[in-house]
Formats: structure tokens, C-alpha cells, sequence
């Protein structure tokens, strides 16, 4: 199972890589010598460094959208596998990019680039986490994280290898950066012919057999296993009371129930506000324009810039570590985003407040080079942030929804976020070069404001999932308050699934048939228990 997590997780390789390699490759002078940037005036150049980011979030906002129909009716692997294509043909072409072509290629790889990781941050997170085991979901899940670290590292220092041993006056300097996209979007299409469909999604489409199998190939456990019967009795149950819930097979059936239940929309609304919280922590403005960033601190040169942005790179890659194997299953999943939010906000005040005091970006323009102790104590608070920010709200919102909602709209709630994640994400990426360029230190402290308020909307609002099975999650919901939910949750669970299914089994093993206005369970029957009151 974790082999075929860290393959479904891979696609996140290209995200990371992406948001890694791409503010300091168009900051490379032999970019911007090749397509004429160096000649715009400073506004023209940042609006075309922003267009260059920002297509790459349109596009994934779109493949989110287009990817749902094939995951929910063709199904989790087939839109894995086309998703996987889409990451190829788009880094393609990109290496057609040339100052006679100018910027098309590029605009034309970077938008199919993002439909194929739009699709992926779609699919990947349902499917991992409709396959793991519930003690070590979260882990599992996460990998979709580390995934997305381990290609930002890449992409970082990359950059940097680049330019400290390739002269920027060889051709095609810049290319490098855009070539090696190839490699992980290449071993993510080959791998995913190689996972199985999802379990949970094969019992939705009364696949049973099919379901089992993969099932035995997931646990490595044997088809009449103990464990394994109960899991796959647990999970044909489930689905089979929400299918009956949602009351009709159509295409149409889960836009029905999401968008016409009261209950489904505010937890939807719950879901997509995590990632525009994550989003006003300042995440993927400074994720992307982590060059002009650390140049406001002080630093002056591509070459310090790059190296900065680089161990920045490294310090998120290590907290993303942390967070999978300790945190996010020994502590959970709201307790860190509700804790590690002071210190990232303390963070942001300091550096807004050295930006507005020593306003180190005229003292550069003066001459004055050298950075100066405010200027590297900013650099460390924002060496800080990375770091409670990467045990916290980097992966955690991806966790959260891929967990909350039950099986029949699940794939249609996750395509949801994903447009959520990928809409923030393309309107910090678009405007916030401008923004740090408009209104500076400012900038900084709308981000520790927000992380002084989320915090407290998290506490209130969100239920912890750690430990809970997906089989109890609508019990998180709406019951009881959201810091008393998770034991709620697990004691239903216990009453709804445990116990009756010890029942059922001592019926089996003692050669009885029950039928009574609760069970009806079958020598014959794969599963064991069907609910004849929902």
C-alpha cells in the first residue's frame, strides 16, 4: 500500500517542482535576455513574470473540473493515467519555447502542464485515501505532501545549480530548468498503469470481486482473511447506505445532494475556506516570488537570492517530514493547524515591521549592499514560518478533504477543492509580485492578521479526523460541537459497525440465517450485513 501511495502521490513531484523552479528561472538574465524582458520597464516585466506563473494555476483550476467526470465514471486510475499524459505533452512543450516563437510555448506546456496536476490534485488524494488502511490514512495521504516538498527542493536548487555552473551566456541556459519536468511527469504516467483501481470506487460501481481483489492486493492479506472481510463487509455497508441516501445512479445525483443539502454545503464551505486560509498565511505568494522576497530583507543578486530561496526550500521539505511521522497522526490534523498558527503570525509581524522601519529596498537602490542584522533576523523569521507552517497548513487542508465527505460525492467534493486550492493559488500567484511591489510591508501583515483569526475559526468550526474511519465521518458533523466530535464519531462507530458485525459473524460461524427488521445476513452473502433500515 505505501508503494502505491508514494506512485499515486508523484504528481505531486511536478506541483512542488513547479512553484520550485519557476520564479527563479524567469528571474535567470538568460531568460530574460532570450525573450526581451530585461528591455520592459520594470511594470511591463513583472506583468509577464506574473502571466507565467499564473497560467499554470488556471490551467489546473480547469483540469480539477474536467477530471471529475472521468474519475467519478471512468474511474480513479484511467483519470490518474490521462492525467499523467497531460504532465508529459505539456513539459513537451515547453522545450519549443524560443525568442521566434516567444512566449506561446511556454504558456501553451505551462496551461496543459496544469490541467494534467488540476486532475491529479483531484484524484490522487481521494484515491490514497480511499485505499489506506484508517490507522495510518493520514500518513499515507500526506505522501501527496512530501511529494510536493521533495519536487519544490528540487526545483529550488536547481536554479541555483544552474547558475552558478552554467554560463548565462550559453544558449539556452534557462531551458534546463523547463527540461527536467520531464523526469518525474515521465515516471508518474509510466507508474500509474501499475496501482489498482480503489476499492471503495470499484463497491460504487457493484464491482464486488474486482473490489475484494484489489482489496487482498492492498492489505497483502489473503481473500478469506478475518480482517480483510471485515474491512470489505465495513466498506460494501457504507457505501451501500449512502447510495441508498443518494437515491438515484445518475451523473447528476451527487451535484444534487452537494449543492441542494444544507448540511453538504456548509461542510463544502468548510472544506474549500481551508485553502483559502492556507492561501492568506502567504504560502504561495512567497512560495513564487521567494526571489523578490528575500531581496526585500536586503539581499541583492540572483545568486543570493537563489541560494536563500533554496534552504527556504529545504527547511519547508524537512517540516513536511516532521509533519507525516509525528505530527499529523500522533497530534492530528486541527490541533495543528489551530497551534502552529501564533508563531507563523509572529513571524509576519516582525518581517512587515523591518520592511516598514528600515525599508531595506532603498537603502539596495542607494548603494548600500550589505544586508544588516534586521535584515538576516527577517531572514530567520521567515526561515521560521516555513517551519511551522510545513507542520501545519501546508498538507493538512489536502488531508482534511480528502477525508470528510462520504464515498457517493466524494470525488465531486474533491474536484471542488482542488478548483478552490487552484483558484487562490492562481490569484496570489497573479497579482501578489504586484502587490509586494504596491504596498510592501503591508502585504506582510495581512498575513499575520489572518493567522491570528484562522486559528480561532478552526477551533470552532472544524472536527479533528485523526484515527476516524470513513465509515463515521458524518458523525463529525452538526451533532455536537466540533471539539467534542471525534470521540462522538468514534462511539457511533463502535455501536454502528463493531458491534454488529461481531453479531453478524457469530450468526455465520454458528450456520444460522438472521433476517430481522435490522440484518439480513447470508452464508451466501460476500459481504455479511446489509442495513435493511436506511
Amino acid at each position: 500500500m505505501v508503494l502505491v501511495a508514494i506512485t499515486a502521490a508523484f504528481a505531486a513531484v511536478i506541483i512542488g517542482y513547479d512553484a520550485g523552479f519557476i520564479g527563479g528561472t524567469v528571474a535567470l538574465a538568460s531568460f530574460q535576455e532570450e525573450f526581451g524582458i530585461d528591455k520592459m520597464t520594470a511594470e511591463k516585466a513583472s506583468l509577464i513574470s506574473a502571466n507565467i506563473v499564473s497560467v499554470f494555476q488556471a490551467g489546473a483550476f480547469w483540469g480539477a473540473i474536467f477530471f471529475y467526470p472521468v474519475g467519478e465514471l471512468i474511474g480513479r486510475k484511467v483519470g490518474l493515467i490521462i492525467s499523467g499524459f497531460f504532465l508529459v505533452l505539456g513539459a513537451g512543450i515547453s522545450l519549443e519555447s524560443s525568442s521566434s516563437h516567444h512566449l506561446a510555448s511556454i504558456y501553451a506546456g505551462r496551461v496543459l502542464t496544469g490541467i494534467g496536476v488540476g486532475g491529479c490534485s483531484g484524484l490522487a488524494p481521494i484515491y490514497i485515501s480511499e485505499s489506506s488502511p484508517t490507522l495510518i490514512r493520514g500518513k499515507l495521504v500526506g505522501m501527496w505532501e512530501i511529494s510536493w516538498q521533495v519536487g519544490g527542493v528540487v526545483g529550488y536548487w536547481i536554479n541555483y545549480g544552474v547558475l552558478q555552473h552554467i554560463p548565462s551566456t550559453r544558449a539556452k541556459q534557462w531551458l534546463i530548468p523547463f527540461a527536467i519536468q520531464l523526469v518525474p511527469s515521465g515516471l508518474f504516467f509510466f507508474g500509474t498503469f501499475f496501482i489498482p483501481e480503489s476499492p471503495r470506487y470499484l463497491v460504487f460501481r457493484n464491482k464486488l470481486d474486482k473490489a475484494k481483489t484489489n482489496l487482498s492486493f492492498l492489505r497483502n492479506l489473503p481473500e478469506d482473511d478475518p480482517y480483510l472481510n471485515h474491512e470489505f463487509g465495513n466498506i460494501v455497508r457504507d457505501i451501500e447506505v449512502h447510495k441508498a441516501k443518494l437515491g438515484s445512479d445518475s451523473f447528476f445525483a451527487p451535484f444534487r445532494k452537494v449543492f441542494f443539502q444544507k448540511k453538504i454545503v456548509v461542510r463544502l464551505l468548510l472544506s474549500t475556506s481551508l485553502f483559502v486560509m492556507q492561501n492568506g498565511s502567504g504560502i504561495n505568494a512567497i512560495t513564487y516570488y521567494s526571489p523578490t522576497v528575500f531581496k526585500s530583507f536586503g539581499l541583492d543578486g540572483t545568486n543570493a537570492g537563489l541560494q536563500s530561496t533554496g534552504i527556504f526550500g529545504l527547511l519547508k521539505a524537512f517540516a513536511s517530514l516532521v509533519w507525516l511521522f509525528y505530527i499529523v497522526e500522533r497530534f492530528g490534523r486541527k490541533t495543528a493547524l489551530v497551534w502552529c498558527s501564533l508563531p507563523c503570525s509572529i513571524c509576519m509581524w516582525y518581517i512587515g515591521a523591518y520592511i516598514k522601519i528600515d525599508n531595506p529596498a532603498a537603502r539596495v537602490a542607494a548603494g548600500d549592499i550589505k544586508q544588516n542584522a534586521g535584515g538576516r533576523a527577517a531572514q530567520a523569521m521567515l526561515y521560521i514560518w516555513t517551519i511551522f507552517y510545513g507542520i501545519s497548513w501546508n498538507g493538512t487542508p489536502w488531508v482534511i478533504n480528502s477525508e470528510i465527505f462520504s464515498q457517493e460525492i466524494r470525488t465531486l467534493t474533491q474536484a471542488i477543492n482542488a478548483c478552490s486550492n487552484w483558484f487562490w493559488a492562481f490569484v496570489m500567484g497573479r497579482w501578489s509580485g504586484q502587490a509586494l511591489n504596491a504596498i510592501g510591508y503591508k502585504f506582510y501583515f495581512i498575513f499575520a492578521t489572518c493567522m491570528v483569526v484562522f486559528p480561532v475559526i478552526v477551533f470552532f468550526l472544524y472536527p479533528e479526523t485523526k484515527g476516524v474511519p470513513l465509515e463515521a465521518i458524518d458523525h463529525l458533523f452538526f451533532k455536537v460541537p466540533a471539539w467534542k466530535s471525534r470521540e462522538y464519531a468514534l462511539e457511533q462507530y463502535r455501536i454502528e459497525y463493531e458491534s454488529k458485525l461481531a453479531d453478524s459473524a457469530a450468526a455465520l460461524l454458528s450456520g444460522k440465517e438472521i433476517d430481522n427488521e435490522k440484518y439480513t445476513i447470508s452464508e451466501e452473502s460476500d459481504v455479511g450485513v446489509v442495513d435493511k433500515g436506511q
